[in-house]
């Protein structure tokens, strides 16, 4: 699949994944448009910037809308904007906050996919990436919510793929482990915090930073992007680094293993 002048838009793109992975795409041919709350700012890129808020109906519609007026045509949406969220027990989040939780990292990337598929349907043929997580098929505790959210990115994915294809649009998940990212310096703080968790929440928090040091850096993500965007055939999950490895780990390790290896890589007590 030739890349040149074919026209792309990464959500969250103003630093991490995001940011590594429109830079390549750029490098590969095609136009690309980043997206971020605050818009494009003083930085100088690559590419261009539009201000987008994945959380909001109307923001989504007009930053599409303009750059319909600017290129007339979209080949691939890459759905990366989201954030984290720091270690805590399921229950100490509100139900506002959990909503809030699900409305960027899941209802963002239907906003999008809305905005774009009619499109894609028009010209007959289109690529969808959503940028999910080993979380969304590995179990994580203290992480209850945000694992659920790349649940349903993950099973939306499947499903809008299968719904797609007759269209000419296939859509791809793509699963990182560990990344080592700003993304994981500004997470979500629980806003229902018990001081029953305190200690636990503080020695999980501990060991996700000490994993973080060695992981890889958003590059290894945007390389696996740009695979799934130019395969002739794309697979409808990619996982990259080491999350090939857990991936298989989850497909092929008995329960009762996978459930020892994750309590102990967190220093979990059996």
């Amino acid at each position: 699949m030739t890349t040149n002048n074919k026209v792309a838009l990464v959500t969250g793109a103003s630093s991490g994944i995001g940011e590594a992975t429109a830079l390549q795409l750029s490098r590969a041919g095609y136009k690309v448009y980043g997206t971020s709350r605050r818009g494009g700012q003083a930085v100088q890129r690559s590419f261009e910037m539009l201000a987008l808020d994945v959380t909001s109906d109307a923001s989504v519609d007009t930053a599409f809308r303009h750059l319909m007026q600017l290129e007339g045509r979209i080949d691939l949406l890459v759905n990366n904007a989201g954030f984290g969220v720091a270690a805590a027990g399921a229950e100490e989040s509100s139900i506002a906050q959990a909503q809030a939780i699900f409305d960027t990292n899941f209802f963002g990337m239907v906003r999008m996919v809305r905005a774009v598929v009619p499109q894609m349907r028009s010209q007959k043929r289109g690529r969808i990436i959503n940028i999910g997580s080993v979380l969304g098929f590995l179990p994580m505790p203290y992480m209850a919510l945000y694992s659920a959210t790349k649940h349903a990115v993950a099973g939306y994915s499947e499903s809008l793929d299968h719904e797609l294809r007759t269209q000419g649009i296939r859509v791809s998940v793509v699963e990182p482990a560990y990344i080592n990212t700003p993304f994981d310096a500004n997470l979500m703080r629980p806003d229902a915090p018990l001081d029953v968790y305190r200690e636990i929440r503080a020695g999980v928090e501990k060991r996700v930073k000490e994993v973080l040091v060695g992981a890889d850096g958003p590059e290894v993500v945007a390389d696996m992007v740009l695979k799934a965007a130019t395969a002739t055939q794309p697979k409808t999950h990619y996982a990259p680094g080491l999350a090939r490895r857990m991936r298989l780990l989850r497909r092929f390790a008995p329960a009762s293993v996978l459930d020892a290896g994750v309590r102990k890589d967190l220093r979990l007590a059996a």
